[in-house]
């Protein structure tokens, strides 16, 4: 692992602290997994950052969970992160490659914080599964819901979205945020395909003047309504006999967790979701374009299943 930016002999000590877990803490494989696939959410970090295990401080570590905040990453799962790498970096102190340990002092986040849920990766599915496609909405409320999961938007940037803001050959929407603050997101062929398909019922509709180019619209010809959007979710999870409370949102939070859980950089998930900083002090700088579609190309599972 010394060749990817992490620290010299870094395999051979991730290899060392696995046997400590499976021998001296008599984990269960499935544990030693769990702690191991923790552990390389901080690995990719301290590459992103340009760190090692032994430059890594206090201030890089609320960085970093900071980052998971900021993608809502639910506080449980913050939790367990943040006991892994407290865990790994006390088998560093006891084998003699530190001397301090920087997680000392890092505190777990109150549990009682309030986020959205999120949908796991069968479930996303049994809800876009369940819309009836012979339906006259069935293309649009498909490619809309591919397009909120595939590209992690607001529901108020989803509804404002335009045709002309689409790049098909490039991958990408153009995506009017906070602010009127525009960023280019990465798309999935699949949602690309979705929106191809919907495009042949929409030139049917008798669109009202002034909303021509906006891309999803009521039967009416008129932008869907935010409640509308709302109520399309709500109706659809229901059909998918899913109990969980689903908005708008908790699509863009399984967006932001299936892409980390897939092994996506912090930093790219945030420019993705159009965040504007880290709440920390340190700005994070430009990320490539490139570099984001190959990030959501690589780790989004909805890039995955082609229809």
């Amino acid at each position: 692992m010394g060749t990817n930016g992490t620290i010299s002999g870094g395999k051979e000590i991730v290899n060392k602290y696995k046997i400590y877990l499976r021998l001296e803490k008599s984990l269960s494989p499935n544990s030693v997994d769990a702690y191991l696939h923790d552990l390389e959410k901080l690995l990719r970090f301290l590459i992103s950052e340009n760190l090692t295990f032994e430059t890594l401080t206090y201030d890089h570590l609320q960085q970093f969970v900071a980052q998971l905040r900021d993608i809502g990453i639910h506080p449980r799962s913050q939790a367990r992160i943040i006991s892994g790498i407290k865990s790994f970096y006390r088998f560093l102190l006891l084998d003699g490659y530190l001397t301090q340990d920087p997680t000392e002092l890092l505190e777990s986040p109150k549990i009682g914080v309030k986020l959205p849920e999120v949908l796991t990766e069968e479930e996303v599915n049994a809800i876009l599964d369940s819309i009836d496609l012979s339906q006259k909405e069935g293309r649009r409320n498909r490619a809309m819901l591919e397009v909120l999961y595939s590209c992690g938007l607001r529901v108020s940037e989803l509804v404002t979205l335009r045709y002309a803001d689409v790049y098909f050959e490039e991958g990408f929407v153009k995506v009017e945020g906070k602010g009127s603050k525009q960023r280019l997101v990465p798309i999935s062929e699949t949602a690309l395909h979705e929106i191809q398909l919907y495009l042949l019922d929409r030139v049917h509709i008798q669109v009202k003047k002034g909303f021509e180019d906006i891309l999803f619209l009521s039967r009416r010809g008129t932008p869907l309504s935010r409640i509308m959007v709302f109520h399309i979710i709500k109706q659809q999870t229901e059909l998918a006999g899913i109990q969980k409370n689903v908005s708008p949102h908790t699509f863009r939070h399984s967006f932001a967790t299936h892409l980390l859980e897939g092994g996506a950089n912090l930093r790219a998930i945030q420019e993705m979701m159009g965040h504007e900083k880290i709440t920390t002090t340190e700005i994070y700088t430009h990320i490539d374009r490139e570099f984001l579609r190959k990030e959501i190309l690589e780790h989004h599972p909805r890039s995955k299943w082609k229809d």
